[in-house]
């Protein structure tokens, strides 16, 4: 039985991927923002598979202080985990300005993620995995989008700018992980039925479950057993290059740069 975080579990692909992490009787941490929602989840859940333990976390990624109370609720209760799953994502928000002041796209997407890697580091299990939710949809990244210095009005490209920039951290940081464990993105397919697509592109999507068992996978199996660093992308089934953006070493230093700037100075580690 493996400990498995999965963020954004309470709809979309995430609950789908948590269902089939229960179906195989895992331990589940599912994080949501709604409580309405997630007691529902949880009860869904219960009902399938009443003999699977799983709690519910509460926090709104775009806020640094509820990053911290994640991984403060999550370090007190468990000695050890072995799959996150960093599946939360937004694509159109009424406003996506954050309290700060940054792209609440970059900050969900891109530095929630990695702060909450990096807060659950110390306890991941020696062949422990985190999985990053990419996208196909990937363009070169802006710095100061990232920054909050350049507002971007596109919903599209700021969503696009934060998967490549997800997928680009990955590629950079395979050293900060031990031999055997695994950090991935993944792309889990093109125009999934989710929430996300019906807003962004007014279509229906193909079936959810495409992209809950390519997380599955992985999160557990021998396929993705050497993919540290890598992208894979679920279009094509295969490990794959990400945009070229990303295979320019100075474009890495800078964004490392920017997502450095951005975590100093606003996120507080947790005592």
């Amino acid at each position: 039985m493996k400990t498995i975080l999965i963020t954004g579990a309470t709809d979309g692909i995430g609950f789908e991927t948590a269902k089939l992490f229960a179906a195989h009787d895992h331990q589940l941490i599912l994080h949501g923002r709604s409580q309405e929602k997630m007691n529902a989840t949880l009860q869904k859940i219960h009902n399938a598979f009443p003999d699977v333990k799983i709690e519910g976390v509460l926090a709104d990624l775009s806020k640094f202080g509820d990053v911290a109370s994640l991984l403060n609720i999550v370090n007190a209760k468990y000695s050890s985990i072995d799959v996150i799953v960093n599946n939360a994502g937004v694509l159109k928000l009424p406003n996506p300005i954050t309290e700060n002041g940054l792209d609440a796209r970059f900050v969900v997407n891109t530095i929630a993620p990695i702060i909450i890697t990096r807060g659950l580091l110390p306890i991941l299990s020696e062949q422990g995995r985190i999985v990053n939710l990419s996208s196909a949809a990937q363009s070169p990244v802006q710095n100061d989008a990232i920054t909050g210095k350049l507002p971007l009005g596109d919903d599209m490209q700021a969503y696009a700018q934060s998967k490549l920039a997800l997928t680009m951290w990955v590629r950079a940081t395979t050293n900060a992980f031990g031999s055997s464990q695994v950090n991935v993105a993944v792309n889990p397919g093109s125009l999934l039925a989710s929430k996300m697509v019906k807003e962004g592109f007014g279509v229906a999507g193909n079936d959810l479950s495409i992209g809950a068992q390519v997380l599955f996978d992985a999160a557990l199996s021998n396929k993705f057993r050497d993919a540290s660093g890598k992208y894979f992308d679920n279009d094509i089934g295969a490990f794959s290059e990400p945009h070229p953006f990303a295979l320019i070493q100075r474009n890495c230093d800078e964004l490392m740069v920017a997502i450095e700037k951005v975590i100093n100075e606003y996120f507080t580690t947790p005592a």
